[in-house]
């Protein structure tokens, strides 16, 4: 199992073409609807694929937490994705994909893995309402493989938060208000926990805010910003002084949407932040290249809020803190 994630360095070749790779993976027959459903994770999030040590049982967790593993000296919490989802699979689940995301590490109890699967962006999009709603909106994006099956990829980031059994009330509440009611920050992001930190954070700083559940919607915000901008003759950073994105987000990334971003001149004067989980050093030199002027990792609001007020003072000389 370890073969299927070889040759990750060559992946990061993929940065600023709107493509990804997917480890496909099932969690085995539901035994309400007789269906094997296939999901998908980012490779980038994958640290190895394994077949699953002895749980230890540990106190206080969440029933899907089944416990934690030791590996190579260090405890990691394992999470039965089947029983998190509500599913009643009719096999075991053997497998651990380890993951390695906003600076945590965590096992995922899954029943198989297939293979990568190379993929464009725009091949993924933005799941059905009915779909969201049948799982509680845990699919960010959805494709459809050439066999006919259906891929969904699951907000791990919102697995990771609602495991983790944290209050996170006190990481908003050291966060200084910049004193302006006229700063307007446009965000993309597809995960609904991060959309909702984004927004509490923005709040916090007294900041207005345009949200976009990917780069396409986003990027299509932006551009009626602009046609508005060209008919008041003003510029578009008149109205929008920042923009805020993640990577990983169906239709188009947040590679590719910097990219449009810095290379159209109405756009000039506008800082964009990259918001992701994949924080590696790797990632943000990635971003950096197409043009990110700050990187930023996930659920740090204290530090996101730190940055945005930097950038915005840095943009607006005029605002008083």
């Amino acid at each position: 199992m370890s073969d299927l994630l070889k040759n990750i360095d060559g992946r990061t070749r993929l940065a600023g073409t709107n493509k990804l790779e997917i480890l496909l993976f099932s969690l085995g027959t539901d035994q309400r609807t007789g269906r094997c459903e296939t999901f998908g994770i980012n490779v980038f999030k994958v640290r190895e694929v394994m077949r699953t040590p002895p749980i230890t049982a540990a106190p206080d967790m969440p029933s899907s937490v089944k416990g934690m593993v030791s590996l190579r000296g260090a405890l990691v919490p394992v999470v039965d994705l089947a029983e998190y989802i509500g599913m009643q699979p009719t096999s075991p689940r053997d497998i651990m994909i380890v993951t390695e995301y906003n600076g945590h590490t965590q096992g995922f109890l899954v029943e198989a893995v297939d293979t990568i699967l190379r993929l464009d962006w725009a091949q993924m999009r933005v799941p059905p309402e009915m779909l969201t709603a049948n799982l509680g909106g845990l699919v960010t994006a959805v494709t459809e493989l050439q066999d006919g099956r259906l891929v969904m990829m699951l907000d791990v980031e919102r697995v990771l938060a609602e495991t983790a059994k944290y209050d996170d009330t006190f990481l908003f509440q050291n966060i200084t208000p910049l004193g302006r009611d006229d700063l307007t920050v446009l965000f993309a992001d597809d995960s609904s926990v991060a959309r909702n930190q984004i927004e509490r954070t923005l709040t916090a700083m007294g900041i207005r805010f345009i949200g976009a559940v990917n780069g396409r919607a986003a990027w299509e915000e932006l551009q009626k910003v602009a046609t508005h901008a060209q008919a008041q003759g003003k510029q578009v950073r008149d109205f929008v002084q920042l923009i805020l994105t993640d990577v990983e987000m169906p239709e188009m990334d947040g590679y590719i949407l910097t990219k449009s971003i810095k290379s159209d001149p109405q756009y000039a004067g506008i800082p964009v932040i990259m918001h992701s989980s994949l924080s590696s050093m790797s990632n943000q030199q990635l971003g950096r290249s197409v043009g990110v002027d700050e990187y930023v990792p996930k659920f740090e609001p204290q530090r996101l809020s730190e940055t945005i007020g930097r950038l915005l003072l840095g943009h607006n000389p005029e605002v008083v803190a």
